[in-house]
């Protein structure tokens, strides 16, 4: 089986509106592999990129939690099969013996697993041929832009923060995050962080 590695590219509200579209690019090249996911597992995606740290753990940070107790190492996702449109995944572990396990998993899951544990994400080689998307040069400048703008439209809306003490940043970092609003808190986060 030949596998290709993959970058998380963004997160981008689907359609249907009843989800969001994960994209994937592969490291070393120019196709992209969207996945279309639940609000919830977007969210724990987001708040793992944005290094978050909510009040209560996610289901994935617990996971990460049994892992570390049982002393298993997460080594890769692998997005394995795609089957009638619907994709599958595994995770790939290692025990403290050095037996290799393959959990199977949703990709949403095992990637929103992947980030908490810095492991690379890969595909099968015939999964990104039949469901990758090539981008072409255009394309590829039109979303540089995109993203440029999406940067400048981030730091813009921290502007409304840039006369608040850090205290009371942080009280605000905390009623955000109690209140799990997570896109809120990051712009917060993002604040304080440029202070410091």
């Amino acid at each position: 089986m030949s596998k290709v590695k993959l970058r998380i590219l963004g997160l981008s509200s689907s359609q249907s509106n009843t989800g969001f579209a994960l994209i994937l690019a592969e490291s070393k090249g120019v196709r992209r592999l969207p996945i279309i996911i639940g609000v919830f597992e977007a969210q724990a995606i987001a708040i793992e990129i944005e290094k978050i740290t909510p009040h209560r753990p996610m289901t994935h940070d617990l996971f990460k939690s049994f892992a570390k107790a049982l002393e298993f190492k997460v080594e890769e996702i692998m997005i394995s099969d795609l089957k009638e449109g619907v994709f599958y995944a595994k995770i790939v572990c290692t025990t403290k013996n050095g037996d290799v396990m393959e959990i199977d998993s949703r990709p949403s899951d095992a990637i929103a697993i992947g980030l908490r544990f810095s492991v690379p994400i890969f595909v099968d080689e015939n999964i990104m041929s039949e469901a990758g998307i090539i981008v072409s040069d255009e394309e590829l400048d039109e979303q540089i832009e995109e993203d440029e703008e999406e940067a400048s439209t981030h730091s813009s809306g921290n502007e409304r923060y840039k006369n608040t003490s850090l205290q009371e940043l942080q009280k605000m970092l905390n009623e955000f995050l109690e209140k799990e609003d997570y896109e809120e808190a990051a712009r917060i986060r993002d604040e304080l962080n440029k202070r410091n």
